[in-house]
Formats: C-alpha cells, structure tokens, sequence
C-alpha cells in the first residue's frame, strides 16, 4: 500500500501521545486511584462515569458500554477517523514528523478525506485571517472597531476576512497542493469554483482540540447576494452544526474546572464574554442549542454528582428571549448540572454590554443568573390575571407540573413555597396541587448501562463481576499489567486453568507475545499483534483494554504474582479432583482394578498438589 506509515514512527506516536491530554479535550477526567482517571463515557450517554482511563499504560475502557483501546483507537472511534488519519493527528500534535514506507508523490492523495479537509480550513482560516489586514478589509475591520474588538482582539479568536472577488481562496488553495473534490467536501468552494464566502467576516469554528471544523461569516456589504446577515459552512464530513459550538476550543479548560458553561447567541458574544472574563462563553452555529450540544458539555463539566456544576443560557428579556427560554427548559433533562438564565433588562446582548458598559457588566449579568425553574415559572404565571380568583387558580395549576417536575427534591417545597408567594395563594395548597401533578407526572426510568449498545464482540466476553471468574480475571490482569513480575515458567500455569475460552486465550498469546520479550513500554502493543483476526480478535482488544485500566486489588510485588497464580492453580486441581472422584465412583475396582488403582494414585498426587496449592495462596482472596 502507497503510503504506509513506518512502525517505528507509530510507536513513538504512542509514546509521545499521552492519551490523558488527548481525551480530556473531549472528556474531563477526575483522579479515580491507581493511577487511572474517570470521567463520562463520550460513546454512550451515562450520568455515573464508568469511562476509565490508565495513562501509564495508555488504555482506556468503559466499563458501561464496553469501548476501548489506546490513544490511536480512542480518536478513530471519536472522530470517525481511520487509521491512518489518527496516527497523523497525533503526529502533528506531538511534532512527530512521519515517514512512509513508500516516499511516493501520491501520499496526500491516499490519505483520508476527513483529514484533508481539516488540512484544508486549517489553511484557510490561517489565509482568510492575513486578508483581514490588506487594504479591501477596511469596512471588516471597522465592524470590529464599533463592536470594541482590537487587533489583538481579532488575532486571539482568529478572526478574518473573505474577499470580494469570488475564487482568491479557491486559487491559494489549489496551488498548496488541495484538490477540487476536497474543497467542495469541505465546504470553501463551490461546484463551478466559487468561493464558498464571498466579502464577509469570518470566524474559525474549531473543536475542543482547536481543529478547524468549519467557518461563521457575516455579512458586511449592502450589495450581498446572500441576504442573510450569518452563513455557516454546510454540512461536510466534519462540520455537524448540531456538534459543534463556537469557542469550545479556548473555553474547555475553563468549563472542566469550573464546572461551568455560559451558552451565548452569535460570535462576538463569546468574544465579548471571554474578554470580560468570561472564559467559559460557547454558542451554537447557525441553529438552536440541541441535545448534542448539552452532551458535549456535560461530558466537559464531568458533572459526577447529580447537581454539581451549572449551565447559564444568556436570554434577551424579550418574548425571543422567553421562548428560547422555554425551549431549553424542555430539554433541561439532558443536563445533570443545574440549569440557569442571566437575563438583561435592558435588552442589551453581551457583546453590546460590555460596549456601554464594560467588562464588569457582563461578568455581572452572568452574576446575576437564576435558576431556569424559577424563570419559566414566572413566564407561565404571566399569562393569568392574578387579580381574580379563577385565575391564580389556573395559574397555580399551570405552574405545578413545573414545580413537581425540578430534579432535586430538596428544592421542590421550597419552589412551592415560591410559587404561592408569586400568586398569593396558601402555600399548603399549592403543596398539594404540586403532589397531584407529581402524582400524574410519569418519566421513563433511566436506561440501564447494560441496555447501551454495545460492540457484538463483547457478548464473547466474560462478565467481569462474574465471582466464579474473579481469580482468572485477576491473574489476566496481572499478566496484562505485570508481566515481568511472573516467573520463566509463568508459575507452571497452563490454559487449562482457565475456563473461560477468552481468558485461555489471552493466556495463549501472552505466552507468544513472550517470545519478543517480556514486559516494557510496548508489551500491550506487541501483545495485541498476537490476537488473530475476526470476532474474537476483536473481542480479546476490548478485554485487554478493561484490565490494562482496571486498577489492581493490591500492589504487586513477586510474591503477590507466586500466591495468585497458585490460587488459579488450585482452583483448576479442585475442579481435577472433583472429575477423578466422579470417574472413581462410576469405575468397579474389581472388574476395573488397574485403571481405579491408577486413578487412586493420581488422586493423591492431586490431593498433594492442592494442600500445597493451598498454602502457596494464603493471603489471596478470590
């Protein structure tokens, strides 16, 4: 194959990528003991963190729906990129120049399109944020200008500017060596050559690893064929703008430390709020805050614990405002953090605020946030005149299902008692509609791990809570983690021993795996080379991945390795003595002499072999 990458270049890709930093752009980790990390699973929706992460020995695995692997497998799976594509992520956040087996010409044009097209707007953002300072960006500059954006401003968010002309990025971009298919793929040209953005500011819109997925233009000239005031890129293999938020790049550290988000309307919003402070601002692309986006947050806070941590919808005080309100309130079940609104009175957007009345004023809006129960509350309630009896009545009897239906518990009689207040009626009163309502307020239970889908290959695993296996799984762990603590002879343990056909064969290739060495950096890499093909190669990739994270019971030593290794044994010569037993009572020592004798001979043996078992494995419980 053209093309393919050295495997020492490979290797050192591996080494050189910690799989901790490459995964905490998109999960954030918590210290789990052991060495290893936690955090919430990306590949399935989970609000307990079963997602494990083991830097040192650079695996990582979920244990809730089963993913895992090394840093290379995590972002093929996460990004939807092939092999290849990933080494070369990786090799270009490393500084690791690669080589190819074959130094042909044609290696651009084998690799994946999803990685040429991420080659392709890192290059146009890099030429659209130069045209910003030529001369036909005057009037691009000056919005900026107005809107209290420097050229320091302008340079930290990498903002810039499409020309006027229709094909200069298009020609810049061919003569770097980009193809015609790729640019339209990625969305920078049109089918007849035309550059997608025409005489507009543009703002890169990168993920949490500062790739550029896409681009924000808004419109500049009277005389734009394109009456809308912001056009985003269109959908392409890597720009989904259901996924993506503007800013993640340069608000995920702050998100996951201070389990916040503030979610803001349009580009220069969260340029506004991050120059204020801010540093947690992200806003949707060309379409309304989803269920995709609360999940990328949600995985960014880490929010382990039901009501920890909080997201801030900034909201105009208008009826645009409210409704947007209100829509994010229908999917507040997506958030476990508590979900709040900062609403100005004045009507004033950030961007704006900050503006009239400096950076402190949008540090106090976000400040001065409420809880978004109480603000949607409010909203429903407006509708009714309060002033008759009917009608608190029937605002009381709107508002309770709201009020029923808060998350926490604790917060429930206390927003009763809020609500009576608001609408002048007996706080026990409103207590009891807000019982009925809870009362007819049903919501599916939560989906057990077990029922996220999960690879085919695992149903060839072994339940790893199974306590008739916990020994073989142990000793597979230790084989996985501390190879080099076992004697030459793998302390006389045979696959027999194991009598789960996945841990028998793990066993099998750890024996072959040995033949190029015991131990070191690379022996999870090596070991994995050992596994075959199909199903149950596949199968065997993902156990290993769950006991290269799982931390060990104790901390291993020589001796600890000796007594797990007997247990195993004596497990396997308790299960021989049983058999012998059995034959021996279905066998007439007299019509059968010689073979019962020999069968009684070896069951001494056997019984020998188990007391001696037994006392090399004190101290191990199973």
């Amino acid at each position: 194959m053209v093309g393919r990458i050295h495997p020492d270049d490979i290797a050192e890709v591996r080494e050189r990528a910690r799989i901790d930093d490459i995964i905490g752009t998109y999960v954030t980790l918590k210290k789990a003991g052991g060495g290893s990390q936690k955090g919430l699973c990306p590949f399935h929706d989970e609000k307990t963190p079963s997602f494990q992460v083991t830097p040192s020995r650079g695996f990582f695995y979920c244990f809730g729906c089963g993913e895992g692997g090394d840093v290379i497998t995590f972002l093929q799976k996460i990004d939807n990129l092939s092999f290849t594509e990933a080494v070369e992520r990786l090799a270009d956040k490393t500084g690791i120049q690669l080589r190819y087996t074959e130094d042909d010409p044609g290696v651009r044009a084998e690799r994946g399109q999803r990685m040429r097209i991420l080659e392709a707007n890192a290059a146009a953002a890099e030429w659209f944020a130069a045209q910003l300072r030529g001369p036909e960006a005057l009037q691009a500059r000056q919005f900026l200008d107005q809107r209290g954006f420097d050229r320091a401003a302008a340079e930290r968010f990498g903002v810039g500017y499409a020309p006027r002309g229709g094909r200069e990025l298009g020609t810049y971009l061919r003569g770097k060596g980009f193809s015609e298919p790729d640019l339209q793929a990625a969305g920078l040209v049109r089918n007849k050559g035309w550059d997608f953005f025409n005489g507009r500011l543009l703002w890169p819109i990168r993920d949490s690893g500062s790739s550029v997925l896409g681009f924000g233009g808004r419109r500049l000239y009277d005389d734009d064929r394109l009456p809308a005031k912001y056009i985003n890129t269109p959908e392409t293999p890597v720009y989904k703008k259901s996924h993506v938020l503007y800013g993640l790049d340069l608000a995920r550290q702050a998100i996951g430390k201070q389990s916040q988000a503030v979610v803001v309307e349009g580009y220069t919003d969260v340029m506004a709020a991050h120059l204020s402070g801010v540093e947690t601002a992200v806003a949707s692309c060309g379409t309304a805050f989803g269920d995709d986006h609360a999940r990328v947050l949600q995985r960014l806070m880490g929010n382990h614990d039901s009501f920890h941590g909080e997201v801030i919808f900034t909201f105009d005080g208008d009826a645009a405002g409210q409704k947007a309100a209100l829509k994010v309130f229908s999917g507040d079940k997506n958030f476990i953090s508590q979900t709040y609104v900062a609403i100005e009175p004045t009507g004033l957007d950030p961007c704006d605020l900050r503006l009239q009345h400096g950076p402190a004023a949008v540090r106090e809006l976000v400040a001065r946030r409420i809880p978004l129960y109480r603000f949607v509350m409010g909203n429903v309630i407006a509708g009714f005149d309060l002033d008759r009896a009917e009608g608190r009545t029937a605002a009381m009897r709107a508002a309770a299902p709201l009020v029923s239906s808060i998350r926490d518990v604790s917060l429930v009689n206390g927003y009763a008692r809020e609500l009576a207040g608001m609408i002048g009626l007996d706080v026990e009163e409103v207590r009891r509609e807000v019982g009925r309502a809870a009362s007819r307020h049903t919501e599916p239970a939560p989906e057990p791990a077990e029922e996220h889908e999960r690879p085919p290959e695992l149903s060839l695993l072994p339940d790893p809570t199974d306590r008739a296996l916990s020994v073989e799984r142990g000793t597979c762990q230790l084989l996985v983690q501390q190879p080099e603590l076992f004697s030459p002879s793998w302390e006389e343990l045979q696959g027999s021993d194991f009598t789960h056909p996945a841990y028998a064969a793990l066993f099998s290739a750890v024996k072959a795996t040995d033949a190029t060495g015991r131990g070191g950096e690379d022996w999870l890499v090596r070991l994995r080379t050992h596994l075959g093909e199909g199903p149950a190669a596949a199968a065997l990739e993902h156990l290993i991945a769950s006991l290269a994270v799982q931390p060990l019971l104790s901390t291993p030593d020589q001796k600890y390795v000796q007594a797990y290794a007997a247990k195993l044994r004596l497990l396997s010569t308790v299960r021989a003595i049983a058999d012998l037993k059995s034959k021996l009572q279905r066998t007439n020592p007299v019509d059968q002499q010689t073979a019962y004798n020999q069968m009684f001979a070896d069951l001494l043996v056997l019984e020998n072999r188990r007391k001696d078992l037994q006392a090399r494995s004190v101290g191990i419980d199973s």
